[in-house]
């Protein structure tokens, strides 16, 4: 089965439905025929640029309401986290500007700009 993202003006994703990959009428052909709108394919399985299941990766992450699709990158991109996050150009996805201690247990202060540490 394959996957439909459905994109606005903008390129922002709408809602992610499911079509049939091998009979064209019933995926994209038959999305824009009877829903219309514009319609991107997605990898249910890809993420950060991988297919989990060791497949070929498609479209670096599988397309989620909201996620911006851009065409330069042919990439689904989720929405930005937090105003100091950096997007990863291989991954597409976003990542704080200072990367987790990989020690302890941590969480991302957006006002300080930093990892704190959970200590209790």
């Amino acid at each position: 089965m394959a996957h439909w993202a459905e994109l606005d003006n903008n390129n922002i994703v709408l809602r992610v439905l499911v079509g049939n990959n091998d009979e064209p009428d019933e995926g994209l052909v038959w999305l824009e025929k009877n829903l219309g709108g514009r319609w991107e394919k997605t990898s249910y399985n890809t993420v950060g640029g991988v297919h989990l299941n060791g497949g070929t990766p498609y479209r670096k992450n599988y397309a989620g309401v909201g996620y911006t699709f851009d065409e330069t990158r042919d990439a689904f991109i989720p929405p930005k986290p937090l105003s100091s996050w950096i997007l990863n150009e291989e991954t597409c996805l976003w990542e704080p500007p200072i990367p987790k201690p990989s020690e302890g247990v941590w969480y991302w202060n957006e006002e300080s700009v930093s990892w704190v540490e959970v200590t209790e």
